[in-house]
């Protein structure tokens, strides 16, 4: 699956951002050694300002100092998921049929040879995510997906 936080992550916090009137695109913990860096993606039809990224950092932040789930220090972040949004589950990927993808495979995992994928998604199909690449389609595990975000398209 595509790389997140631990589902205990996402229950705590999604009540949250939700409460708030906002879509919890995904959540990134990423050690990086004593100090780690808890990283919330959130996203509203109007888009996303900077005063709702104060406001939902001011209220996760409550919320995990008292369930305290993360040990030692971090630094938490909260952002739009940007022109450039990283895909997180299949319901991402089915709403972003027809839109350009880049799309990494984890450490170990090929699909004829190849980790790295870039073309229209179409959908998801029986636990795999589509990507048409040069007229070819190709199904790719949705749990063996390390990472995959939009391709920024300028008119």
């Amino acid at each position: 699956m595509v790389r997140q936080a631990s589902s205990y992550l996402q229950q705590l916090i999604e009540p949250v951002v939700t409460m708030l009137g906002y879509e919890l695109v995904g959540i990134q913990h990423i050690p990086q050694g004593r100090h780690s860096l808890l990283r919330i993606y959130i996203d509203a039809p109007g888009g996303i300002t900077l005063d709702d990224c104060e406001r939902v950092s001011h209220q996760v932040s409550g919320t995990l100092d008292v369930e305290d789930p993360i040990p030692g220090q971090y630094t938490l972040e909260v952002s739009s998921p940007g022109a450039d949004r990283l895909l997180f589950s299949a319901e991402h990927f089915a709403r972003f049929s027809g839109k350009r993808a880049k799309i990494r495979l984890g450490a170990g995992t090929v699909v004829e040879g190849r980790r790295n994928f870039s073309g229209v998604l179409r959908g998801v199909r029986d636990g795999d995510v589509l990507i048409e690449e040069e007229g070819k389609e190709w199904a790719l595990p949705l749990e063996k997906i390390e990472s995959a975000r939009l391709v920024p398209e300028f008119d």
